[in-house]
């Protein structure tokens, strides 16, 4: 999962570029990157790490440009050790940069055709740099010196036609402008805003999530549409079009589940009232199966189950408290790459107060169950602590099936759900009571304010997937190259230094 955002200003956009980045930094840990435009010249700073340990006062002061993109990312691959940072560049036509959120399913045979028909070279693993070429290509066989709005969405309807899978893109081309697009399903999130600057002309920012945009004092516009892009000339002229045949809303319900921070709004549903209907419905399951339950305090796994968790409690009229402590200096063990990082980190992370915990029965709320390391460890912190009995319930269905579309999710053997019952993960991770959100309760949590939603991407829960081109023979490939990555220690090819580049031989 990866952050993106985007902005055409009437004034300098690194400060807004940096702090946009930071609201977005739980999209990803591994990497992140900056790219302004001034004077016909790109500057790119970009490496491994938070932002904070990226861009320091140096680098701030040469990116330099009214208009810029930026990334962060965590690496799908499950390692921290890749350089494939973004944004990624090619110099023609024009130069272009470009920074994405998502995965493309036919990655490796748009890598082939890019070789052996468009006759572009691909120097890294990602799909980035494969949807990058394939949308430079396609503007540059409309061999237009100066290419129009409408030539540059008939290139967006070339990469809709080409690629498949997940993506959300912001891209930048030399001296024209920023162009934002979504695939086809609205898998992946992605909006934009304005604001009017001090002479009366108006400023755009494109974001992942609508936070990035409110923190910058941005008013959102809209979602961008399944198929659509958004093209933002240098002089803030907006032009909007769909560009995609038959283009249906899908998006990923995970996002309101985990990824996306609870102030935002996405596709139109606002992921706090989204996860607060989460614990109302969680609290009617334990109603239903265990209506003398005798549960006697509820609380969150930190930080992103806390909203439902404290609905749960509301709804069952009993006590909320904080059991865990969080050391905020410790990143999300989700995106942590390697089984072994993620589970030393748990203890790292959390610590029990133990007083909340003694002699109670406790009902611990998580907003999911993955690989199931973290849970099993909580639990038996809790138990440590004091607890009499230790329940757990997930704010999602059981996590059961690889993800495809740019989730870290793509070993079904590595899902403590896959091919287990709630009995058998119980026993699992040593808790006395599992309770699963039901999937069509999960739906009806985030589906009763958007009637353009037509479904959901929920192939983690069910196993099907919206795009239609996933089959066993897919996800056996992507579970041996995960292996594959695993036994050459986790890294992959390197794009760049990593450090500042005018592509002027500029030195860092």
């Amino acid at each position: 999962m990866c952050g993106i955002v985007g902005i055409v200003s009437t004034s300098n956009v690194n400060q807004a570029l940096y702090d946009a980045l930071t609201v977005l930094q739980h999209r990803g840990q591994d990497a992140a990157g900056i790219v302004t435009f001034q004077d016909e010249r790109f500057y790119l700073r970009k490496d491994n790490g938070l932002v904070r340990d990226v861009f320091h006062t140096r680098h701030m002061h040469r990116l330099v440009g009214n208009v810029g993109i930026g990334h962060v990312r965590y690496p799908t691959a499950g390692s921290s050790s890749s350089a494939e940072s973004q944004p990624f560049y090619v110099n023609s036509p024009y130069g272009i940069t470009l920074a994405h959120n998502g995965n493309l399913t036919n990655a490796d045979e748009l890598s082939r055709d890019l070789f052996r028909t468009d006759l572009r070279h691909i120097n890294t693993n990602s799909d980035s740099e494969v949807l990058l070429n394939v949308f430079a290509h396609e503007l540059q066989k409309l061999g237009k010196f100066n290419p129009t709005k409408d030539e540059i969405f008939s290139a967006v309807r070339a990469v809709h036609e080409r690629c498949r899978g997940a993506y959300a893109v912001i891209a930048m081309i030399t001296g024209h402008g920023i162009v934002g697009f979504r695939d086809p399903h609205g898998i992946r999130p992605v909006c934009y805003g304005e604001r009017t600057a001090e002479d009366g002309r108006k400023e755009y920012m494109i974001a992942s999530e609508s936070v990035a945009l409110s923190a910058a004092g941005y008013t959102l516009v809209r979602d961008i549409a399944p198929g659509e892009a958004v093209y933002i000339e240098t002089d803030g002229t907006l032009y909007t079009e769909q560009c995609a045949i038959s283009p249906r809303l899908f998006p990923c319900i995970f996002e309101h589940v985990y990824f996306a921070r609870p102030d935002s709004i996405i596709d139109g549903v606002s992921v706090y009232k989204a996860r607060l209907r989460m614990g109302e419905t969680l609290a009617d399951k334990v109603l239903r199966e265990r209506p003398d339950h005798d549960i006697d305090v509820v609380m969150p796994i930190p930080d992103t189950s806390r909203t439902s968790a404290m609905q749960m409690a509301h709804r069952l009229g009993l006590k909320f408290r904080e059991g865990f402590i969080k050391n905020r200096y410790i990143g999300r063990t989700f995106i942590m790459p390697g089984q072994t990082m993620r589970k030393k980190s748990v203890r790292q992370k959390l610590n029990p107060i133990d007083l909340e915990f003694k002699g109670k029965n406790v009902m611990l709320v998580d907003d999911s169950i993955v690989r199931g390391t973290t849970c099993k460890e909580i639990v038996q912190m809790a138990r440590d602590a004091g607890a009499r009995n230790v329940y757990f319930a997930s704010a999602a269905p059981p996590v059961r099936y690889p993800n495809v579309y740019g989730i870290d999710m793509p070993s079904a053997g590595e899902l403590i759900a896959h091919e287990r019952t709630v009995e058998e993960i119980r026993a699992q991770i040593g808790a006395d009571w599992l309770l699963y959100q039901d999937l069509d309760d999960l739906v009806t949590c985030v589906s009763d304010v958007n009637d353009k939603i037509e479904g959901w991407e929920s192939s983690v829960f069910t196993g099907e997937y919206v795009t239609g081109d996933i089959d066993m023979a897919y996800l056996n490939r992507l579970d041996e190259a995960r292996n594959d990555m695993k036994r050459s220690g986790g890294t992959v090819a390197a794009s760049g230094d990593g450090g500042i580049i005018d592509l002027h031989n500029d030195e860092d």
